[in-house]
């Protein structure tokens, strides 16, 4: 699986053009998004103003001092949200540099004119072939294939060097700007418009230009600004009761108690946190289309896997031959053999493989005149007339159905056990019959992937409800969801069966994720509350998902809701820190401010700072530099252990809720110190 680099925090070309964004980002309109940030600096210019206006007992120095901090406090936020955005402007760099300047065929007709792949429009029709320079064309627009199949290599957006094969129909027919066909020719029905583009879209998320607030993020923002405007009527109040007690606060501490009481730190991470979430999804190769489905991601509680290529490996192999009816092994497995030479499956090879391996058949190639019957998905069967001899193999009604005078036979009898016997043992059951004869039926089994298990226990414990989701008959599928140790399944699944499951469980007030590739996933996708869309699928399957996974793994699905899971661990987490970081915050400059007006505020001041301006000026500048030092925890993540809600919260609040009391009194102490050893107040 392919992942992005991650890219160190904390180098020049990552942190120049940050420290220039954050300076850009002090532009009170942009500023302004950011409420308690935007009242900082108010408040920083408002004592700029008034600095040398005298007759407040302060020195013209500290209140310089005072002035700088919060300069920094404001910097240091905006600079966190440059960071963030930095990393994904260097991914967007190289994206852009994908799609630039490419070229098309188009077709008019028979005749094929080049033009600019900006010129083209939806519904447009390309040609595309491996002749091109490079070693084949690039494909100029999103689309999908419509005659023809190909290579091609999507390493410019996946990162992985493997082809993958698109073609016309089916579920592998979408196709996206930027990478190469390397392998024969293709037409391409274009479906985007210039700058509406699979890649157009993920260049403007890394890049933060269309990251939207996600509601949890709104709902923090709400209550941050709500904290910010009682500390603010709380802090305009003092005055007046400073004057009842016979005395004045100056300004100036008026101002450094009001940006210790509002909680700066978590507002100066906020956005970073949200966009450096979305950055760790794209480079795990998922797009999340909004900042809604990665947060989703992390609160889900039902979790629908299609169970081919997902919970088993997706090519099942030929594993035994069972006979009936008086059949011989051996002639079973010839005639297996000769109905699957022209049959390129995974299966149909693992047949041919096992005859010869088991049984010695040494056939490799069928007779000139030998007429292969294909299988289509109305008979449900495929063969060969060879020899004067029909065989055929497929479904066991299917076969039963071809041949009426073999249902009422000894022979059907016995191959109905078989076939329960298969699948219960986790198995499908393939019929083999020759001239009207049962011969008996092959094991295909469908091998679970290694450690599946213990990730759906992990799910587990996490409070998340796995659902298989398979075309499998309830025999086999109720076998396989016992080894793979999912909690429930939904056999013979129609596309109507899948979207009345989600809806049933969102009736129900849980949260569900699902992933497809189909059209026919297209209603269940965009209803899911998290669909996770294969980037090979179709382009429906692509439009409707709110996720589009571009190494098309349906596995990663586990990993992307610990991805969520994570952002909103961080987001609660630094939060946490935040607020008990205030509340030991108060009892540096709270006693410091007051202890002149009401001595018996004395017994408040248990870190002993040396004096209140040397109080006042520690916790500033505490309340500064907490900022830039908590920036890497924001931007890679609080660490997530699968573990139930309850644990969860007692870890994170004994970690960073003492963690955040305990900080800023050694913190301020230590800088106290270092204030009156510099004679800084």
């Amino acid at each position: 699986m392919a992942r992005t680099p991650t890219k160190s925090l904390f180098t020049a070309d990552l942190i120049v053009p940050a420290i220039g964004d954050a300076f850009r980002k002090l532009d009170p309109r942009q500023l302004i998004r950011n409420p308690v940030m935007f009242v900082t600096a108010v408040v920083a210019t408002l004592l700029t103003i008034l600095v040398n206006v005298g007759g407040d007992g302060l020195s013209i120095g500290f209140k310089i001092q005072l002035v700088i901090w919060l300069w920094l406090t404001v910097l240091f936020g905006t600079f966190a949200e440059a960071l963030a955005e930095g990393r994904g402007k260097a991914q967007a760099a190289s994206l852009r540099a994908t799609k630039a300047e490419l070229t098309a065929r188009r077709m008019k007709g028979d005749q094929v004119e080049s033009v600019p792949a900006s010129a083209l429009r939806a519904g447009d029709i390309v040609l595309v072939s491996a002749g091109g320079a490079g070693g084949g064309d690039l494909i100029p627009a999103d689309g999908e294939v419509v005659w023809g199949v190909a290579s091609v290599n999507e390493a410019a957006i996946t990162g992985e060097s493997a082809p993958v094969i698109r073609e016309a129909g089916g579920d592998r027919s979408a196709v996206t700007a930027g990478t190469r066909v390397i392998s024969d020719e293709i037409r391409v029905k274009v479906t985007a418009n210039p700058g509406e583009g699979f890649l157009d879209r993920m260049i403007a998320l890394v890049e933060g230009a269309e990251r939207q607030k996600t509601p949890n993020e709104i709902a923090l923002t709400l209550l941050l600004v709500g904290l910010t405007i009682i500390f603010l009527i709380a802090v305009s109040t003092i005055p007046g009761f400073a004057s009842y007690a016979g005395g004045r606060v100056p300004v100036a501490i008026l101002a450094a108690l009001l940006i210790t009481l509002i909680p700066t730190t978590i507002a100066a991470l906020l956005s970073a946190i949200g966009i450096a979430g979305m950055d760790r999804l794209v480079r795990f190769n998922v797009l999340a289309k909004s900042g809604r489905a990665v947060e989703a991601a992390g609160d889900i509680d039902v979790l629908l896997l299609d169970k081919t290529g997902t919970i088993t490996i997706g090519d099942r192999q030929a594993s035994e031959f069972r006979s009936v009816g008086g059949t011989r092994d051996e002639e079973l497995a010839e005639a297996a053999l000769l109905a699957s030479l022209a049959d390129e499956t995974p299966e149909g090879r693992s047949i041919v493989v096992l005859a010869r391996e088991k049984f010695g058949v040494t056939t490799s190639a069928l007779p000139d005149d030998a007429e292969v019957i294909p299988f289509t998905a109305q008979t449900r069967i495929s063969g060969v007339k060879v020899n004067g001899a029909l065989i055929q193999k497929g479904a066991v009604d299917s076969i039963l159905k071809a041949n009426p005078g073999a249902g009422a036979t000894a022979a059907a009898t016995e191959l109905r056990r078989i076939t329960d016997e298969i699948a219960r043992a986790g198995g499908t059951p393939l019929a083999v019959a020759m001239d009207g004869r049962l011969l008996g039926a092959i094991f295909l089994k469908d091998v679970v992937k290694a450690g599946i298990r213990e990730r759906f226990g992990e799910l587990r414990t996490m409070g998340i409800r796995t659902v298989m989701i398979t075309g499998d008959n309830p025999l086999t599928a109720a076998a396989i969801a016992a080894e793979a140790g999912v909690d429930d399944f939904l056999a013979q699944a129609t596309p109507e069966d899948k979207l009345a499951l989600i809806r049933k469980e969102q009736q129900g007030g849980r949260l569900v994720a699902m992933c497809g590739d189909g059209t026919n996933d297209a209603p269940a996708l965009a209803q899911a509350d998290v669909g996770v869309a294969m980037n090979t699928g179709t382009q429906a399957a692509r439009e409707a998902g709110n996720m589009v996974d571009l190494d098309s793994d349906p596995t990663k699905l586990i990993e992307i809701v610990g991805l969520g899971k994570q952002l909103l661990m961080t987001r609660g987490a630094l939060t946490t820190f935040s607020v008990a970081n205030d509340v030991a915050k108060y009892f540096a400059i709270i006693p410091a401010m007051f202890v002149a007006l009401y001595p018996g505020l004395g017994v408040l001041n248990v870190m002993r700072l040396g004096s209140p301006e040397s109080a006042i000026l520690s916790a500033i500048i505490f309340n500064a530099i907490i900022i830039p030092m908590l920036v890497p925890l924001a931007l890679r993540g609080v660490a997530y252990k699968p573990m139930a809600a309850g644990p969860l919260l007692a870890r994170n609040l004994a970690v960073y809720g003492l963690g955040g009391l305990i900080a800023p009194f050694v913190g301020i102490k230590l800088i106290d110190v270092l204030v009156g050893a510099l004679g800084l107040a």
